[in-house]
């Protein structure tokens, strides 16, 4: 039984992800995923700030703990614009939207 003591394998994120980003096609699709991931951030950040809860956004919005999960998660479901100014209310925050130029592509 000793042979069987748990022994993590060491595994370094950020290393993994800059090699697989020299894979010219991975590099664009997890480029393209960010725009999805800043917004998980921010309101993940924004709820943080308000020192509330899932369950305490989800009573003030008129809504469920498990819906708020859903949105913060980023999962299929691209939210509304009105439930994101639901959020940002809830949260004490203004919704914010911006576009910004693209960034020039990366010469060849």
């Amino acid at each position: 039984m000793e042979d069987l003591k748990y022994q993590p394998v060491r595994y370094d994120v950020k290393e993994a992800i800059r090699k697989d980003l020299q894979d010219e096609a991975f590099r664009r699709e997890y480029e393209a995923l960010e725009p999805k991931y800043a917004l998980i951030r921010e309101l993940l950040s924004a709820r943080q700030q308000s020192g509330m809860t899932q369950e305490a956004v989800a009573n003030k919005i008129g809504t469920t703990k498990s819906a708020i999960s859903r949105l913060e998660s980023g999962g299929k479901h691209a939210p509304s614009i009105s439930t994101l100014r639901k959020y940002a209310e809830a949260v004490g925050c203004d919704l914010v939207i911006k576009l910004e130029p693209k960034r020039k592509q990366r010469e060849a």
